[in-house]
């Protein structure tokens, strides 16, 4: 029984120091920074490249920096001095300086929605107008109508 008792007594002391670097090695994922990043050649995002022959050295680059226990913006800063600044896929993810290119960004896309709905909502007064225009003609028809009987009931 001593026996057994020191074979699990030196596991367990095993199994510590490995628990406690698994600890302190950041939790970074593949998935997680192929999202992040593009592929310079196909120009699309990582995770969504082809199996080209640079989206898989890309790939193979981040595994190796994720064994290493490297930080998601260390393996980004990495990528970046390995295979350029497109590689990249979100705008003040280089130096953060919030460039105007970061604010075009997603200034464009948002002032183009706005511009839509506003076109949506100027189709849609000039279509409620029309119908109210077509519905004036009929009410006027009325109001003659009693015009004319009125004069015609006062009629001297």
């Amino acid at each position: 029984m001593s026996r057994a008792a020191a074979v699990l007594a030196a596991l367990a002391a095993l199994a510590v120091p490995a628990g406690a670097a698994a600890q302190e090695c950041p939790q970074t994922t593949l998935g997680d920074i192929e999202d992040e990043v593009m592929c310079p050649i196909c120009g699309t995002p990582l995770g969504l490249a082809s199996e080209a022959p640079q989206a898989q050295q890309q790939r193979a680059f981040i595994e190796g920096l994720i064994a290493d226990c490297r930080s998601k913006e260390d393996i980004k800063r990495a990528l970046v001095a390995q295979f350029g600044e497109g590689v990249l896929a979100l705008p003040g993810d280089d130096s953060g300086d919030g460039g105007v290119e970061d604010v075009l960004v997603y200034a464009i896309p948002a002032l183009g929605i706005l511009l839509a709905l506003g076109g949506i909502g100027f189709a849609v007064l000039r279509w409620r107008s029309k119908r109210t225009r077509r519905a004036e003609p009929a009410a006027a028809r009325g109001d003659s109508a009693r015009l004319e009987a009125d004069i015609e009931r006062y009629d001297l």
